[in-house]
């Protein structure tokens, strides 16, 4: 096993580690721990809400999810040697939940969940028809996760990280900060929100103290989106064995990691949308001088996807495009073509017995591909939903017989804003 440079006490909250970590990005968060290129090392992680999340019936925790502070992230790692024009190479050797011999109340512990946010709280992929709060728990036993709030299915994890980037340059965030506010600008008060603007209140940055800390605080971006830095892209194929060249904006490059996933479908359209979990990333970092100029890799990181996804030989697939439930005709709306894709999934997984929060809770769950299948033909995109059939403990395909109704049990708990 690699050594472990941030490690983490299961009995503390985030903020009590012996190292902490951040959840905003800014430039000038020290380092967590310097690594030379060339060094393979282990990283503890804790689940995105730091143990708000609960192995419960209840979702009110996911109601109330206290948005403010996350991403709980592992991190910075700095690189000696890195400089800004690099690329940062990043091996993913391992990835996986805190081993289950250490059951216990955090995500992670033989344990993850599921959560579709409410409107007044972000809000998910389909907010519109689905805008309260419902949650899913998910119980692993080895490499596999069952949930007894969405019965008749089980599926291999595809274990990755949902967040892994570099520091932005005191530029790029000044960037960042000046086109996300120009957008919340454009509708200030829209639920949910067009942006989340820098927010001091909850703000972890590292060993920043005082006013090197409050001044940070005040412009530090959050973590929610992806940026150029790579950062919440939730690519689900990014698991163990894969590559990832990061692009290099401050000394050292700074690297961090975290919101770790064991399944995930494309899109995570619940937006706390994946089996979400704490756990173990063992990392291999290595620099390629001037690769950003070499390579035409200035912004957004490139990657190389590992080859330990389980292999499904029989796909039910569903297509979306770019017309409103109220036929109101778009122009290109990929967007809304795979809006269009899940509902017709989860109209069909109705039939078989599942309430629709259940069928919505599922596609962000589990190892679902999503695929724009077509963009230039006017005035309709074309988005289309894959779901693995071997995940179903029951037939799933049409026939004469026409669906199998299941006990969907007591389904998926749900809370309403007060």
């Amino acid at each position: 096993m690699p050594e472990v440079l941030f490690p983490l006490d299961s009995s503390k909250k985030f903020t009590e580690q012996q190292i902490v970590g951040h959840n905003r990005w800014h430039p000038d968060i020290p380092p967590a721990a310097v690594v030379k290129p060339g060094t393979s090392f282990r990283v503890h992680c804790r689940e995105w809400f730091d143990g708000a999340i609960h192995n419960d019936d209840s979702a009110d925790d996911i109601r109330d999810a206290p948005l403010t502070t996350v991403h709980a992230l592992s991190g910075p790692f700095s690189v000696e040697g890195a400089q800004p024009g690099d690329l940062l190479i990043v091996d993913i050797l391992d990835v996986g939940p805190i081993p289950q011999e250490d059951s216990g109340p955090l995500a992670g512990q033989g344990w993850g969940y599921t959560g579709i946010f409410p409107t007044a709280n972000g809000g998910g992929f389909l907010t519109e028809q689905f805008p309260d709060a419902y949650k899913a728990i998910w119980d692993f036993s080895g490499q596999t996760a069952t949930s007894r709030h969405i019965p008749g299915v089980s599926f291999t994890g595809i274990v990755h990280p949902g967040l892994m980037g570099t520091a932005p340059s005191a530029e790029l965030l000044a960037r960042w900060n000046a086109r996300e506010g120009a957008l919340i600008a454009t509708d200030p008060y829209r639920v949910p929100a067009l942006a989340l603007p820098p927010e001091p209140q909850d703000a972890v940055l590292g060993g920043l103290t005082g006013d090197t800390f409050d001044r940070a605080a005040a412009e530090a971006a959050r973590t929610a989106p992806p940026r150029e830095n790579g950062g919440n892209q939730d690519i689900k194929n990014l698991t163990k064995g894969s590559r990832v060249f990061y692009p290099v904006f401050v000394p050292g490059g700074k690297l961090s990691v975290g919101d770790l996933h064991f399944s995930q479908g494309d899109g995570e359209i619940t937006f706390c949308g994946a089996i979400e979990m704490g756990g173990f990333i063992d990392l291999h970092v290595d620099v390629l001088k001037g690769g950003m100029d070499t390579y035409g890799v200035s912004e957004n990181a490139i990657f190389m996807p590992g080859n330990t996804d389980p292999q499904y030989s029989q796909w039910l697939a569903f297509s979306g495009t770019s017309v409103t439930l109220d036929d109101e005709q778009r122009y290109l709306d990929s967007h809304l073509a795979y809006q269009r894709a899940c509902l017709h999934a989860i109209d069909y997984l109705t039939k078989f017995g599942y309430s629709p929060e259940q069928a919505y809770l599922l596609l962000g769950a589990a190892p679902i591909e999503g695929r724009l299948s077509g963009v230039v033909d006017i005035p309709n995109s074309c988005a289309t939903v894959y779901i693995p059939t071997a995940i179903f403990d029951f037939p799933v395909t049409p026939s004469a017989t026409g669906p199998v109704r299941i006990d969907p049990g007591p389904g998926a708990p749900r809370s309403v804003a007060s």
